[in-house]
């Protein structure tokens, strides 16, 4: 008899916990949607639900291993999700599912993911910690997101083995702008997109910036300011243009970028 009340009472409190979790998701759906909107981004429920699917992945696995500091999911909305996808409010800026995406350094998957769930395009996925980019990989599994691959690589050599072949790279706040530009170049097809985002750059990053995209063969085509929504942040979004061919060779010997960036005083 005990055993049958135990069993009634298990079933009881998971039943309890899943509602709460709709109820959980739902919310958080509400708020994504509403967050976005306020940017002129079009989501539809089935983005909306694999965009918070993926935050709920995150958080989860960030139990056993360090992805992020930013757990509390009504926060996490808008500094992962909402901040991933801010490029998508940038005028002239758009993702097909004819577009090749590279992200570099994706962590967890951002902005990567949600820039995949928002267009449907082919991406490539790289971070040179291979716990990150196994968890990102189980993650796009579960996601169903065939069109993505994550790689553990080394930016220079991962550019080796597939120059020219992106039409649009993303870097969320990696490194200073002028390496940025100096790892995207060699991957970016002619005319094809560098997008970076930032935090407030500096006059000097940014005069680092123009004079290694000119050395690279990059132009500068926008530069946006956005605030997130609850003053949660202020975000620049840089996007630059591939116009010529680079004055040197691409890319340069591993970590040389770093040691010796282009366009630095």
């Amino acid at each position: 008899m005990l055993s049958v009340l135990s069993f009634s009472v298990t079933i009881s409190l998971a039943s309890e916990l899943l509602v709460r979790r709709q109820h959980m998701t739902q919310r958080l759906c509400d708020q994504l949607l509403s967050e976005l909107s306020q940017y002129g981004i079009d989501c539809d429920d089935r983005q909306a639900e694999l965009l918070i699917r993926h935050l709920e992945l995150v958080i989860e696995k960030n139990r056993v291993m360090n992805l992020t500091r930013i757990t509390e999911p009504s926060e996490a909305v808008t500094l992962h999700i909402v901040d991933s996808l801010l490029p998508l409010a940038v005028p002239g800026f758009d993702l097909t599912r004819e577009d090749s995406l590279l992200d570099m350094g994706t962590g967890a998957g951002f902005p990567g993911i949600p820039l995949t769930i928002m267009s449907d395009c082919q991406a490539t996925l790289v971070d040179s910690v291979a716990k990150k980019i196994n968890a990102v990989s189980e993650f796009a599994e579960q996601l169903g997101l065939s069109g993505i691959s994550a790689r553990h690589a080394r930016l220079e050599d991962l550019a080796r083995e597939i120059p020219g072949s992106q039409t649009c790279v993303t870097a969320r706040a990696v490194a200073q702008t002028n390496v940025l530009i100096e790892y995207a170049t060699p991957f970016l097809r002619p005319g094809g997109t560098l997008v970076v985002e930032k935090g407030r750059p500096t006059d000097e990053e940014l005069l680092c910036a123009s004079r290694a995209a000119d050395i690279c063969g990059l132009e500068l085509v926008s530069r946006e300011t956005f605030d997130l929504p609850r003053n949660l942040g202020h975000r620049e979004i840089l996007r630059y243009r591939k116009v010529s061919k680079a004055r040197v060779k691409l890319p340069r010997k591993s970590g040389e970028a770093k040691r010796s960036p282009l366009g630095a005083r």
